[in-house]
């Protein structure tokens, strides 16, 4: 998937655990497992809000897109 999700990232900057993120944002270690590991198909803003405010963070400091591979016959730019 394109979209690349900086979790880890954040916790580690933070020297915080899944589980007090879990708990300052309000949803499970699972759900929140499920988001860093990138097999959430959604995520709703409040979550992200709260997110952004335990983490004090930006949304793009969570989340990023990255192309998906080019077909080989096409250049690059």
């Amino acid at each position: 998937m394109p979209i690349v999700v900086d979790i880890d990232v954040m916790l580690a900057r933070r020297k915080m655990s899944v589980g007090e993120l879990a708990d300052r944002v309000g949803i499970t270690p699972a759900n929140l497992a499920v988001l860093k590991n990138g097999r959430a198909k959604a995520v709703r803003f409040s979550t992200l809000d709260a997110l952004c405010v335990a983490l004090d963070c930006q949304p793009g400091d969570l989340l990023r897109w990255e192309p998906a591979d080019a077909p080989e016959d096409e250049p690059q730019p």
